[in-house]
C-alpha cells in the first residue's frame, strides 16, 4: 500500500463502483490509503472487500445523494450508461438521459455537500469534430461532433459545461476527464452493448470460426488500459482540478485489424478464418488524441502495452468465463 499520499485518510466516494471503470478506482484507492464508500442501487460489486463501505444510494435521487455524500472529501463519477456502435433508437437516448441525470445529481449533491473535489468524465472518443490527427483539448470546439457520435457527443459535452460552473460558482475544484477507448478486466463482454475490443475479446475466447469482424479492420483506435486510465485520473483530480478538462489516452492509434491478432493470438485462436464486415455497424475511420498537456501537468504516462493489456484482458475474460 502507498502511503503519505493524497488520498490516504480520504472519505472517497466513487460512483459506479461497482462497473467496470468503477472496481478499478476502488483498488487503486484502496492502496493509496483511501476510505472509500460505493453507493449502489441495483448492481452488486463485481470484487468485495471489506475495507469498502457500502450505502443504499440510487444516484437518481438527489435526497439519496446527499446522504450517500455526507463526509465525503472527494468523489470519482464512474457511474454511467455506455453503449457500442451497434446500439442504437431509443435505446442511445435512454442512455444519454441517464448519464446527464446522473451527472447532474452527483455535481449538485457533491455541492451541497461541501465536497473538496470531484472528477466527472467526457469522452476523448466522441466529442471532438473528425479529424485525421491527435486532438488537442482546444480543439474540440473548432466543430459538431462526427454525426456517428451526434448525441452521445453533445451530451458529454453538456457535462463539461455543468462541471465548468460548478467549478466557477461553488468551492467544489472538478476535474474533467476525456479519455479514449478503455479496456481491461471487468470491462462489458455483453454482445449488445459491448465495444470493439471485447466484442472482439469474446469471440476469440469462445473461438468463434469464421471470425466476424464489423467494419474494414482499418479504422484506427487509441486504445488505454483501464489501470492507466484510473492511476491518470488519480493525478488528474490531486493536481488539476480546475474545471479545465484533459485528455487522457495511451498517446498512439492501432488498428483494428492489428488489435485483433493481437487477441486471436492470446487466445489460441490464430488459425480462425477471419472475415470482417464493412456492412455492419462501425463508427469513424480514426480517433487520436494528444497527451501532451497531461504529460505537462499530470507527468502522466501510460504503462501497459497494448500487448500485455490484451493478454491479460484475454486471460481474465477466459477465467471468469471457464473458458480456460
Amino acid at each position: 500500500m502507498t502511503t503519505g499520499g493524497f488520498y490516504e485518510g480520504k472519505k472517497v466516494l466513487v460512483t459506479g463502483g461497482s462497473g467496470f471503470v468503477g472496481t478499478h478506482f476502488v483498488r487503486q484507492l484502496l492502496g493509496r490509503g483511501a476510505d472509500v464508500r460505493v453507493p449502489l442501487h441495483i448492481r452488486p460489486m463485481l470484487e468485495k472487500d471489506p475495507r469498502v463501505e457500502i450505502v443504499a444510494c440510487d444516484l437518481a435521487n438527489l435526497n439519496d445523494c446527499l446522504k450517500a455524500f455526507s463526509g465525503v472529501d472527494y468523489v470519482f463519477h464512474a457511474a454511467g450508461v455506455v453503449f457500442g456502435a451497434g446500439v442504437g433508437g431509443a435505446g442511445q437516448m435512454s442512455g444519454i438521459s441517464t448519464n446527464l441525470i446522473l451527472t447532474a445529481r452527483t455535481l449538485e449533491a457533491a455541492w451541497m455537500s461541501d465536497v473538496k473535489r470531484v472528477l466527472i468524465f467526457s469522452s476523448g472518443a466522441t466529442v471532438y469534430p473528425a479529424a485525421n490527427h491527435p486532438v488537442k483539448e482546444e480543439e474540440m470546439w473548432d466543430g459538431p461532433p462526427t454525426d456517428a457520435y451526434f448525441g452521445y457527443g453533445w451530451m458529454r459535452r453538456y457535462m463539461e459545461l455543468l462541471g465548468q460552473f460548478v467549478e466557477k460558482k461553488s468551492e467544489v475544484g472538478v476535474a474533467i476527464c476525456r479519455p479514449t477507448a478503455i479496456y481491461g478486466r471487468h470491462d462489458n463482454f455483453d454482445p449488445k452493448t459491448s465495444h470493439v475490443l471485447p466484442a472482439l475479446i469474446r469471440k476469440a475466447v469462445e473461438k468463434e470460426n469464421p471470425f466476424i469482424a464489423w467494419g474494414t479492420g482499418d479504422e484506427e483506435r487509441d486504445f488505454l488500459h483501464v489501470d492507466d486510465l484510473v492511476r491518470g485520473c488519480l493525478l488528474l483530480l490531486e493536481k488539476h482540478a480546475t474545471g479545465d478538462p484533459v485528455n487522457l489516452g495511451y498517446g498512439a492509434t492501432v488498428s483494428i485489424k492489428e488489435a485483433l491478432m493481437i487477441i486471436l493470438k492470446a487466445a489460441g485462436h490464430e488459425n480462425a478464418k477471419v472475415v470482417f464486415d464493412s456492412a455492419k455497424p462501425s463508427t469513424i475511420s480514426i480517433r487520436s488524441v494528444d497527451i501532451s498537456k497531461a504529460r505537462r501537468l499530470l507527468g502522466f504516462e501510460p504503462l501497459i502495452s497494448l500487448e500485455e493489456g490484451l493478454r491479460d484482458a484475454v486471460e481474465w475474460y477466459s477465467g471468469a468465463h471457464g473458458c480456460g
